[in-house]
């Protein structure tokens, strides 16, 4: 009889278990630590429709390779189920029972065996980690474009803005001063009028003052002249 290969038997089983969805699939090397088999295969299934399709295709795959299941259990379960070929263990479970049992726990000196699957899920995770690192960049660089170029619209308008108040300032002081001007002639000129009229003002004083001094002056000289004549006038 051709001797099995359990490990390579193993990587199937956890492969098949991946390509159907299951979570969290584990090989356990248990073949220093007990009799009953060298490995484990350990998978999370979240329904019972799933973990019928992940049992089933094993079974399918294996027996068409000439490989016998010896035992089953957990057939009418909906949340566990076993299936030995002696040298391999699978063990199909739902999320609560896996985390009740805890079967890695009780098999924790157990060495975990790296899968095909896991090697591939590595390399798959790097290159989309790559991808997503690119476009991440790209996101940032057009980010960084549009911020750069929204702010030299708003530093653009501003400066239009700056330049506007600085204009409309511009404007008004250089009106403010050409109504000052205004106001300065202005007052230059009623003070020029004003002069103008006093000047006049006094001329006319003037004019009016002058015969009264001479009108004195000649009533002063007539007196003058009489009194000198009955003088003469006495003396004869």
């Amino acid at each position: 009889m051709e001797k099995i290969d359990f490990l390579a038997l193993a990587k199937e089983a956890a492969k098949i278990a991946d390509d159907k969805k299951a979570e969290n699939t584990v090989i356990l090397d248990v073949m220093d630590l007990t009799a009953i088999a060298n490995y484990f295969v350990i998978a999370t299934a979240e329904s019972t429709p799933q973990i019928n399709a992940i049992c089933g295709e094993i079974e399918k795959s294996f027996k068409e390779k000439g490989v016998t299941v010896l035992r089953r259990e957990g057939v009418n379960s909906d949340s566990w189920r076993v299936i030995d070929y002696g040298g391999l263990v699978i063990h199909v479970m739902s999320p609560n029972v896996r985390q009740t049992y805890n079967l890695e726990n009780l098999w924790k000196d157990a060495k975990t065996v790296q899968t095909d699957t896991v090697e591939v899920l590595k390399v798959q995770a790097a290159e989309k980690v790559k991808e997503y690192t690119e476009k991440l960049s790209k996101i940032v660089a057009e980010e960084k474009k549009k911020i750069a170029k929204s702010a030299k619209k708003i530093s653009k308008k501003i400066s239009k803005t700056a330049a506007k108040k600085v204009s409309e300032a511009k404007g008004k002081i250089k009106k403010g001063i050409k109504t000052a001007k205004e106001k300065v002639k202005k007052a230059k000129r009623t003070v020029k009028a004003v002069g103008k009229g006093i000047e006049a003002f006094s001329k006319t004083l003037v004019k009016k003052s002058a015969p009264k001094k001479v009108k004195a002056k000649t009533k002063a000289k007539s007196k003058v002249k009489s009194k000198a004549k009955k003088t003469v006038k006495k003396k004869k």
